[in-house]
């Protein structure tokens, strides 16, 4: 059985479809049809929610955090001893919420399809901004797609909305939310089975490692925003699923003097605070990632896990020297990132073996390192080339050279004849253009919609010789910011 709060509702479920979205049960189990289904990708916001949980912020406070997600690609057992809140539940005692009465002041809605999934980003955005600027604003809808009204309206409602933002109906339940919360915390193992399906939602990491054993053909869900698609757009049924969304061992970022451990199933909303304070670049990659709905539910070791040759972080975690912890039953092993890929979906994963954590070198003073992302939007689209480099100098000369892709080939990989073309060479225009030409050497990329194998080459060119520029006049700010 699972449990959740639908507001304050008490929800128990045990024989549901584990392939049911929390889309389609709002829709078709509660006859709630105020969250939209646009695309079932993920891509338009149409059909946003909130989940609320329990976080304990850094003064030790506990209290709710609320995210926005994708209820498209939410599996209504990611909701365990969770607070779902959709748009129906914002109007209180016969009044508007403020989110929703902003929306109206400032003409944000047209034909009205997109509105409930905006309101829902915007009431998100409230809960968790005093006073948002407007990067924040731009951040936090740039999931939300409208084709009637233009953004303008939308923005100045989230202006109205989250700057001298009054008190509501969640703010006065507050502390009973936190005690229903509380009181339905899972405590063993929860489960959905409608008979030929069913999914498994163990509490830790020990749990999960003898689950996969005994289900060794079980898929793996954490997010879910990959996943996810086989049940909504090739319509696969998924017979047997694990999440690992309440392994609090997996969702935990541990600091040391020279590395961060991040658990495989932290999400990335939750990656970019800890990984841009060490690299910028980084940071800057994975708020383009994706938008914030997909990001408070994507994880990184899912962005790994899956294999996908066009994936933004391995790039950039096979730069930096990052290692897998692999668990297997009790025994680990650590692999370095770069030698998990095999070939196309191929990883070197055993069977019923699974990603425990992502160890990260932290940043140092001698390493120069810099990531690009190539893609037709600047924002909320897949890479056609990723690029990733990190090099130490000495004395002008070139100690060491990590350089890695996506994009280029069938799997993220190291470019080896361009780092051998620099590493003992002055860093100059001369060995620039050679390692340049090296790159032809280690890649054949091919051709798609995305873009042409000529294309792909030359981009990877110039994003080395871009990258030379940025260290020649660090001033430049152009880190991270390409696209056709």
């Amino acid at each position: 059985m699972i449990q959740f709060l639908l507001n304050q509702e008490l929800r128990s479920e045990h024989t549901l479809d584990p392939n049911l979205t929390v889309l389609n049960y709002l829709r078709e189990h509660l006859g709630r049809p105020g969250t939209k289904e646009g695309c079932a990708s993920g891509d338009c916001g149409a059909c946003t929610v909130v989940v609320g949980e329990l976080h304990t912020d850094e003064t030790g406070t506990e209290r709710i955090r609320y995210r926005s997600l994708n209820a498209c690609l939410t599996f209504v057992a990611a909701l365990h001893g969770k607070q779902l809140i959709s748009v129906e539940d914002l109007k209180h005692q016969g009044q508007l919420h403020s989110v929703q009465q902003a929306m109206v002041d400032c003409h944000g809605s047209q034909c009205g399809f997109c509105t409930p999934g905006f309101v829902m980003s915007l009431f998100a955005l409230q809960k968790n901004s005093q006073a948002p600027d407007r990067h924040q604003a731009h951040e936090a809808l740039a999931g939300n797609l409208c084709r009637c009204t233009g953004y303008r309206p939308i923005l100045a409602a989230a202006e109205q909305a989250c700057c001298n933002k009054p008190g509501d109906q969640f703010d006065a339940r507050q502390a009973q939310t936190i005690a229903r919360l509380k009181a339905i915390a899972p405590s063993d193992t929860g489960e959905l089975n409608s008979g030929d399906k069913r999914c498994l939602v163990p509490l830790t990491v020990a749990d999960l490692a003898e689950l996969y054993e005994s289900y060794p053909q079980a898929r793996l869900l954490a997010g879910g925003t990959d996943l996810a698609l086989e049940v909504t757009q090739f319509h696969r049924p998924l017979p047997v699923m694990i999440h690992v969304s309440q392994v609090a061992e997996l969702k935990r970022i541990k600091r040391f003097d020279d590395r961060l451990e991040i658990g495989a199933a932290v999400p990335l909303s939750d990656c970019h605070a800890a990984l841009a304070d060490e690299y910028p670049d980084f940071g800057e990659l994975l708020q383009r990632f994706a938008s914030l709905q997909i990001r408070n539910q994507g994880t990184l070791g899912g962005n790994i896990g899956n294999a996908s040759p066009i994936g933004d972080s391995p790039p950039l975690l096979i730069a930096l020297g990052a290692h897998l912890v692999l668990r297997k039953g009790t025994g680990t092993r650590t692999l370095a990132l770069e030698d998990y890929f095999i070939d196309y979906r191929v990883t070197a994963r055993q069977d019923s073996e699974f990603i425990e954590r992502i160890i990260v070198p932290r940043a140092s003073a001698e390493r120069q390192f810099r990531a690009y992302k190539v893609s037709k939007r600047l924002d909320d689209d897949i890479s056609a080339v990723c690029a990733a480099f990190n090099l130490r100098l000495e004395h002008g000369v070139v100690a060491e050279a990590r350089i890695a892709f996506g994009g280029m080939a069938a799997i993220p990989k190291r470019a080896r004849a361009c780092e051998a073309a620099l590493v003992g060479q002055p860093w100059s225009q001369a060995s620039l253009e050679q390692a340049c030409a090296a790159l032809a050497e280690d890649f054949t990329p091919l051709s798609d919609f995305r873009a042409s194998k000529e294309y792909r080459l030359l981009s990877a060119q110039n994003l080395l010789r871009k990258y030379f520029i940025e260290l020649q006049t660090p001033h430049i700010e152009t880190r991270v910011t390409a696209y056709v």
